[in-house]
């Protein structure tokens, strides 16, 4: 019997594919794996029981992934699940920001009670007409799950993309348009692009990318989109990008003191996965990679641990060891289980960064005593029986 606890509200369809092995606990004292969407998790100390967090979303600011790695709990996340959520929010940014549709509406609002309202609006429309997106130039940084489909997409409504990735994957390669010019650098980006629109992850070398910089290269009247994260933008150099005229809209996700209420910036609530689709479609693929790992062992998903698939567990015994990427570990791991007479079936090790994964199938099942001596090796956080 497995437990889990949910930090958050998890949608319903996910939590339904758990099976009648696993137990929902009402505190994260006593469970398995935990799951979250938002809530913050860098000051929780979590019970040594705990084995895996899957984060019901893409980004894991919310939660100490290395800090947990080298507790021997491995974090999941769930790329890609809301990405068509986030997408159409970015193409709804851009129609927004290319005509005042918000301006139109809050027009009429105001001017509702007129009489005369349907031959004034006529009159005051031209404010308000903005341009089309067709034809127009948009540069994507960053093509990931979203980046991607931001790309095909606007290819379809007729724009002209340029994607900068140089670290794109062969997935996402093999699903972009073939129409979609493959930019070398993001000068190319910022240069050419009437619209700019940004889907990195949030890491050292990307905070504050989009600076002054960045700004002086880019075409005068641009409009910026940012639907990841806000301090990918250096906010004090834009707002002063967007005073001369440099930047025409900023289109963000997040709300903050410096940008709310600005004019020329359009600032949604976070809704970039909040669609009962995209909550539902990270809630199914989070309890999914629970369930494998827990049940076999698996990994997938991970951004502290490496992929691992070793398929279901048929084996008589499948041992799980969490540990450093260092020299010697692995004729340690297989002489402890040689003088112990366990003999290996099959074995995968992986590695991502610092830290390694070691799945073993075994023709008989691991003693006590091999178990503790493989836990007492120096680098091995955790070992793990699956079976």
């Amino acid at each position: 019997m497995f437990q889990y606890y949910c930090l958050n509200p998890i949608a319903e369809k996910g939590l339904a594919l758990f099976s009648d092995r696993y137990k929902k606990t009402e505190t994260p004292e006593d469970c398995d794996a935990i799951l979250v969407r938002s809530a913050q998790m860098h000051e929780m100390t979590l019970s040594p029981q705990v084995k895996a967090v899957a984060r019901a979303g893409a980004g894991v600011n919310n939660i100490p992934v290395k800090e947990y790695a080298q507790q021997g709990i491995v974090v999941f996340n769930t790329p890609g699940a809301n990405a068509n959520g986030v997408k159409e929010l970015v193409l709804a940014g851009m129609l927004l920001a290319s005509r005042d549709i918000v301006g139109g509406i809050e027009w009429v609002e105001r001017e509702k009670d007129r009489e005369d309202i349907s031959k004034l609006a006529e009159k005051q429309k031209k404010q308000f007409a903005g341009c089309e997106i067709m034809g127009k130039k948009l540069g994507i940084i960053g093509l990931g799950a979203i980046g991607t489909m931001v790309a095909n997409s606007a290819t379809a409504l007729g724009m002209e993309v340029y994607g900068y990735d140089p670290f794109i994957s062969v997935d996402a390669a093999w699903n972009l348009s073939r129409t979609i010019r493959h930019s070398k650098s993001l000068d190319e980006i910022y240069t050419e692009c009437d619209y700019i629109t940004i889907h990195v992850p949030l890491m050292d070398d990307t905070r504050g990318m989009i600076g002054r910089e960045a700004f002086e290269k880019m075409k005068h009247g641009v409009v910026l989109l940012n639907f990841a994260r806000d301090v990918l933008v250096d906010e004090k150099a834009l707002l002063e990008a967007m005073d001369s005229g440099k930047v025409k809209k900023y289109v963000t996700d997040f709300a903050n003191p410096i940008v709310a209420g600005h004019e020329n910036i359009l600032v949604t609530p976070h809704l970039g996965a909040s669609t009962e689709e995209s909550e539902e479609n990270c809630a199914v693929m989070a309890v999914k990679e629970l369930r494998d790992f827990l049940e076999n062992g698996n990994i997938r998903n991970s951004v502290n641990y490496p992929n691992c698939d070793m398929g279901t567990c048929v084996a008589v015994g499948r041992i799980a060891l969490l540990h450093r990427n260092i020299p010697n570990m692995i004729s340690q791991v297989t002489r402890i289980l040689g003088n112990e007479g366990l003999n290996i079936a099959d074995m995968t090790n992986k590695s991502k960064g610092e830290f390694a994964y070691t799945l073993i199938d075994l023709e008989n099942i691991a003693s006590a005593k091999a178990l503790d001596e493989l836990a007492a090796i120096e680098g091995v956080f955790r070992v793990r029986v699956v079976r």
